[in-house]
């Protein structure tokens, strides 16, 4: 770690501590320069100290209300952080602290504000799941720099400063009551490109599937996506892909065929899924191999088995079979096809869903169904027929359902195979 001691630092001293500098910062680049930036408890409302000022690349004025620094509230807790926008080769951290132009040191009263802060490199937004850069227990208000320089060769996104002064917690005689976020730079210098290390980030890395190398020595820090190994010299395995070989593959036709590096199902997916990781279940009613199948009549589109099909809660109304794709067989309908056709004048034109005679009935027989028998006195296709004499206003006691002809005997009077025939002599000779 390389920190700057200085007591008293006024403007026109920046000059002489960054020549101090210079000798480590000449050959990496200030990787912060005009990145978004962000604090907590921000003063709302004033522009002039915007988290943004602290990587503006101004530093000529290091006063509260100078428009070169960021302030915040005084609270408990104290959060900045500055977004790279991707992962950097960084080698160190450079931070210049609030002085309102004064003598830095015991004298100033803002550096208590500061004491006990800590910096971390971290690939999101959570401190804590980074790297923790340094952290300050060393420094009193006499020996804490108003530049402060540390080293920190890692790779991250964002850089994040924080200093807190919990409620129980008990801190050293010359801390604050609390603290604030009030930095009027902060410089990380490190490569733009990963893969690359050395003092002007030409060397690529020597391992040839690292993708972060040790900014300095070159010793590999993290492979590229589908390579583990200590000079990531294996390839993921065992239906895992990605970075650190954390990922699992998907549902892929052939596991042998899992891309180890993003995970793509290089020979398509097993059946029931889609997509080119194969993580997808087929939408609804599609099924099979790269759901190119249809479902069939299930009762439930929903309990079609995105697999193979099977209709788990049985079949729609006019269809059977695991797949619920074959109709019900000739003469039958209805929900597993449990259901008898009536007499329909084409047993072909039942419907398998609801039974109803698309052709109509059979004779003898009436209603969509056609399960109802004519009533008395009809009979023939759809009962429209009338079992009527020919010679006379009414009709035998019951007639054949095809023919007409009457099947019981004639009324009084009358005779022959449709009881057309008057037999006056037996009519008169029975009332004489």
């Amino acid at each position: 770690m390389l920190s700057l001691s200085e007591h008293s630092v006024y403007p026109h001293d920046i000059l002489s501590v960054w020549f101090c500098l210079l000798t480590v910062s000449q050959a990496y680049v200030n990787i912060a320069l005009n990145k978004p930036a962000y604090q907590q408890f921000p003063a709302l409302g004033d522009d002039t100290i915007d988290a943004s000022n602290a990587v503006d690349g101004r530093k000529s004025d290091l006063s509260e209300r100078g428009g070169q620094c960021a302030g915040s509230y005084p609270t408990q807790t104290a959060t900045w952080w500055l977004d790279l926008t991707r992962i950097h080769s960084i080698h160190h951290i450079t931070i210049y602290f609030l002085t309102n132009n004064n003598p830095w040191g015991p004298s100033n009263e803002l550096t208590k504000y500061f004491l006990g802060f800590l910096v971390y490199v971290s690939n999101t937004t959570d401190r804590l799941q980074g790297t923790l850069c340094y952290k300050d227990d060393n420094f009193t208000r006499d020996t804490i720099p108003a530049v402060f320089t540390t080293t920190c060769p890692v790779h991250g996104q964002y850089v994040i400063y924080y200093n807190e002064r919990l409620p129980g917690a008990t801190y050293p005689d010359e801390y604050s009551d609390y603290i604030f976020s009030d930095l009027c730079e902060v410089e990380v210098y490190g490569c733009y490109s990963t893969g690359y290390f050395g003092s002007n980030c030409s060397f690529p890395c020597p391992d040839v599937n690292c993708q972060y190398c040790h900014i300095e020595t070159g010793t590999c820090q993290g492979c590229m996506p589908g390579y583990k190994g200590h000079r990531c010299e294996l390839a993921c395995e065992g239906r895992s892909y990605g970075a650190g070989c954390k990922e699992a593959c998907g549902y892929c036709r052939d596991v042998n065929q899992c891309s180890n590096i993003n995970g793509t199902c290089l020979t398509g997916c097993d059946a029931g899924f889609k997509g080119d990781f194969c993580k997808t279940v087929c939408d609804r009613g599609s099924y099979g191999s790269e759901c190119n199948e249809t479902c069939g009549h299930c009762r439930d589109v929903n309990q079609c088995s995105n697999i193979n099909g099977t209709c788990l809660t049985g079949c729609y109304a006019g269809y059977q079979g695991d797949l619920c794709q074959t109709s019900c067989d000739r003469g039958s309908y209805g929900f597993e096809c449990r259901e008898t056709c009536g007499h329909c004048r084409d047993v072909d034109q039942c419907s398998n869903i609801n039974g109803t005679c698309l052709t109509g009935c059979g004779a003898d027989f009436q209603g969509d169904l056609c399960k109802t028998p004519c009533p008395v006195g009809y009979f023939g296709q759809d009962c429209s027929e009338m079992c009527i004499n020919s010679y006379a206003s009414y009709t035998c006691g019951g007639c054949n359902d095809v023919s007409g002809s009457c099947d019981y005997e004639c009324p009084p009077g009358w005779i022959g195979y449709f009881c057309q025939k008057s037999n006056n002599l037996i009519y008169t000779h029975i009332f004489i």
